[in-house]
Formats: C-alpha cells, structure tokens, sequence
C-alpha cells in the first residue's frame, strides 16, 4: 500500500457512520410500497378524528417492519389530534410497562414510581386522550415478547376494549412479531380475538438485487467515494442473503469499514468484510441477549457451561446461582425456547418416563463471549 492509499490520523472514510447503525431511519425507505400502502390505508382514519383499523405486520427478522413503523409514525404524528407511540416489548414485556410507556409519551413525563395502579395509569391516559380529542395509535414492536410473558391478551384487552370502560376513547393497534412460528391470533384469548380483526402486512425477506439496492444507497451516504468497490458490495450482500437479515449487512458494512481504517486504507477490502462477517452475523443473538433478565441470562450461561443437556441437571446448576424455583425455570426454559436461543426437546427414558434436554441454537463460547 503506497502513502496516498493510507488514511491520515485525523481523516476517516465515513462520510456518516450513523448511517450504518440500528436506530437510523433511512429518508428513503425502497421495496416495502405495498407494506407502507397497508399502514398508511389502516391507519389514515386516525387523522379524520375516527378509530384507525388495526394492523399484524409479520416477517423474518431485518426486513424493514420497525423502519416501516417509524416512516409512517413520523408522519402521523405530526397530524393534529392524533399520537402515535411505538412499544419495544422487548423492553417492556408485561401489561403494566407497555402502559407506562404510553404514559410518558402523552404525558412527557414518568408515571409515579410506586403506589400506582394499573387502573389508576389506564384511567389517566384515557381521560386525556378523551379530554383532549385524540386517537392514540400503539405499535407493539416485537409483541412475541409479549406473548412469551403471557401478558399479550391482558395487554390487547385493555387498548382494545378502552372505549368501554372510558366512553370516547379511540385506540388502534399495530401487532408486530418476527417469530413466524409464533400465530398471533390464536395466541390470544377469545374475548381479545373477537375483536382483533387486523389488517395484515407481510415483510419477506429482501431478495439480493433488492439488498443490493439497498446497501448501495447507505453507501452512498455513509461513506466517502469509492470506498467500497462493486466486488466488495456483492460480497456483503451475498453474505447478507445467506442470513436474510438486513440488518447483518449494514452492521457488516460499519465493522467493515473499521477494519479499513485499522489498515489505514482508503478502501474496505474483501478480507475487511470476511473478517467483519462472524461479529455481524450476531446482530440478532446479540439483540436477543441485551432483552434477557439477569436469571434468564444465568440460564443460558449453565447450558453454555455445562456438559449435561438433562434439564434435571442444568436446573439444579441454576437453582444454585439463583436460587429460584422450579416453576420459575421451567418458564424461563420456555422463553429461551420461543426465542430460538436454545432447543428443549422431550426424549424418553428407559423406564423413567420422558425429560428433556437442553441445547444451544449457537456455538457456546460466542454466547458466553456475548453475555460477559
């Protein structure tokens, strides 16, 4: 590499390295016209002053659901006598949380700390949602979360059936879920189901000619000219149609980057990206990981650890460092289960009736790595 290949120390080959990260909202937002036609359509009622219809917007993880939502929430919520608030179940995963969470943005301030009821926080936002002539529209992003804590037919009740109990409140609600295995509608109690009759926007995954268009357009803003040559953008959206998550290749294109910029070069060469691929390709485990609670984090180390996949084995290893019960790790077996984060099958035993055994769905040391 000669000298004028090399960066200096003060210079970079970004142009906007927050282009290139999870919470950006690209100005143009290509391949989802019919998703975006579907919210738009459920939800343009909201701004005449009526219930907007509500919405199930499904798909593989790093298809564009979320980005979808905040496109069409930006816009809504500049409409006068409408709030549209978007819930990270993955984050706030019972009733009581969601609820909280819509307090603070109506009210723009927490609800008390302690000594409230749900009752007491349910009455407030629809009294000012009521007083104030507005309809609320929720997105419940990564609801599955929900359902893992058993709290989604509690949680759907209350937006759903608001008007009942406070007379002119309008609510609509948008479910979205990355857990195809997940049905949502029978996932819910009867009394939610009869009135949960969504609209439904499907998100599949990005085929690579639209991957490539995608990628090409961060590019283009996110870094410098010529920084990434036509070869090395066909490599990472190669390797982000092997994951079909695109978000694995705009993180590979940030890590990518780094790794120039640690050469000193002024241009991402395949071996930037090859060596960028293994932390990418953990986008979606480490997002899981970060949404975990200390005990559920504790069992997935044991099963990392540990040599036996008896879940008798693996629990007394847990009850140990946690001291919780077997209730307790039983539920928590189940979650890490629906998230994919470990496989719980039931095998029979000569003469002792079934058990089951517990196995990673990842290499065990990048687990452990991730979880430090």
């Amino acid at each position: 590499m000669t000298d004028e290949d090399m960066l200096s120390w003060d210079e970079s080959i970004f142009r906007d390295e927050h282009v290139f990260e999870i919470d950006y909202v690209p100005e143009v937002f290509e391949h989802r016209d019919t998703q975006l036609e579907t919210l738009t359509h459920a939800l343009r009622p909201a701004t005449r002053g009526s219930r907007p219809l509500n919405v199930m917007a499904t798909g593989p993880p790093g298809t564009g659901k979320t980005t979808a939502i905040q496109k069409v929430f930006s816009e809504l919520d500049s409409q006068p006598g409408v709030r549209a608030v978007r819930v990270n179940c993955q984050v706030d995963s019972t009733r009581y949380a969601v609820f909280s969470r819509i307090f603070r943005a109506l009210f723009e301030y927490e609800p008390p700390a302690s000594g409230i009821s749900f009752k007491k926080l349910f009455g407030q936002i629809a009294e000012k949602l009521t007083e104030e002539e507005t309809v609320l529209v929720v997105a419940l992003d990564d609801v599955n979360y929900l359902f893992y804590e058993n709290e989604a037919s509690e949680t759907l009740y209350s937006l759903l059936r608001a008007h009942e109990a406070h007379p002119g409140t309008k609510i609509g609600v948008i479910l979205v879920s990355s857990d195809l295995d997940l049905d949502l509608i029978e996932g819910l109690d009867s009394r939610v189901q009869s009135v949960f009759r969504p609209e439904e926007a499907y998100f599949p995954v990005y085929d690579t000619t639209e991957i490539v268009d995608i990628l090409r357009h961060r590019i283009e803003i996110g870094f410098r000219p010529d920084v990434v040559l036509p070869e090395v953008l066909d490599k990472v959206a190669e390797l982000t149609a092997q994951t079909g998550d695109l978000r694995v290749g705009i993180d590979l294109l940030r890590r990518a980057g780094l790794n120039a910029e640690r050469r000193a070069s002024k241009n991402i060469e395949l071996e930037d990206v090859t060596n960028a691929f293994e932390s990418a390709r953990n986008v979606h485990l480490e997002r899981h990981l970060k949404g975990l609670s200390d005990p559920e984090s504790t069992l997935l180390e044991v099963i990392a650890e540990t040599t036996a996949e008896q879940a008798g084995a693996v629990y007394e290893a847990f009850h140990e460092k946690t001291e919780l019960g077997y209730t307790r790790y039983t539920e928590i077996v189940n979650k890490l289960d629906d998230l994919g984060l470990i496989e719980a099958e039931y095998e029979s035993l000569d003469g002792r009736g079934r058990s089951r055994s517990l196995t990673l769905a990842y290499d065990a040391e990048t687990v452990l790595e991730l979880l430090e």
